[in-house]
């Protein structure tokens, strides 16, 4: 006896009449991912973020019910990582703008909430300033619900590589053992294990990243790594995807998703 096949929520995999169909059976709210092509590291590939932020979303929606998933945004925010050949950046007003049309196509169709958030953490402070002028320029039957709590998210990490391995000190929030962990989770195949080496080691905090944002990743890491991936394991990868897709979930159940 055939298995049934897994319900398939990521939009663009669906015919607009399964979408129609999905949306008339009370599926209206729409998950909206943003990502990153940035370095990471010698021995990440630079779709990290993105690939990160399209498994994030597939689990919130599936947490959340009554769900579609839009496609990723995958170029982000990442002037800070220019200093390194093949990173792609775009303006702060594009990425308002594309967030925009993205939610503007959907309030003719019968969506009700979309839930934004970034699998990027250099995302969330354009996303924390956009956020009420999307809110103003969206119709008011369109709720947009945009998580902005990149802190918790780098906490979260910390706690996962901690209570799994003891190696929360490893957790600088850039291609370091919980990034590393999730793509050995998502994808092994794009991991360069014996490339695989540690950056800066020091505190990053608040202070820390306001000199990333101006000075660059490369003028406080050679490498392109912030912590260390020594370490990294599924274990820990699984740990981490389960704690940021609790984050996104609770966050979007409390204020109406």
């Amino acid at each position: 006896m055939r298995s049934e096949r897994p319900r398939e929520l990521r939009v663009e995999r669906l015919t607009s009449a399964e979408i129609a169909e999905a949306i008339s059976a009370g599926a209206r709210t729409a998950i909206l991912p943003l990502g990153a092509i940035e370095q990471h590291g010698p021995h990440l590939p630079l779709s990290v973020d993105s690939d990160h932020a399209d498994a994030l979303a597939l689990r919130i929606a599936h947490r959340l019910g009554a769900a579609l998933v839009l496609p990723t945004v995958k170029v982000g925010y990442s002037p800070h990582h220019l200093g390194f050949p093949g990173t792609l950046s775009v303006r702060p007003s594009t990425l308002e703008a594309i967030c925009l049309d993205y939610c503007g196509s959907l309030a003719a169709h019968g969506f009700t909430r979309v839930v934004l958030f970034s699998g990027h953490i250099g995302n969330y402070p354009i996303m924390r300033d956009f956020e009420p002028r999307l809110a103003a320029a969206l119709p008011l039957a369109l709720q947009v619900i945009v998580y902005k709590d990149s802190a918790a998210i780098l906490d979260a990490w910390r706690k996962s590589a901690e209570s799994v391995a003891g190696l929360g000190s490893h957790v600088g929030g850039h291609a370091d053992v919980a990034e590393t962990s999730v793509m050995l989770v998502l994808h092994p195949e794009k991991v360069r294990v014996e490339r695989a080496a540690a950056g800066y080691l020091g505190t990053v905090d608040e202070e820390f990243l306001q000199r990333v944002f101006v000075e660059g990743i490369d003028a406080v890491s050679p490498n392109g790594v912030l912590g260390d991936p020594a370490g990294s394991s599924k274990a820990i990868g699984h740990a981490a995807l389960d704690a940021v897709t609790d984050l996104v979930v609770a966050y979007a159940t409390a204020h109406g998703a």
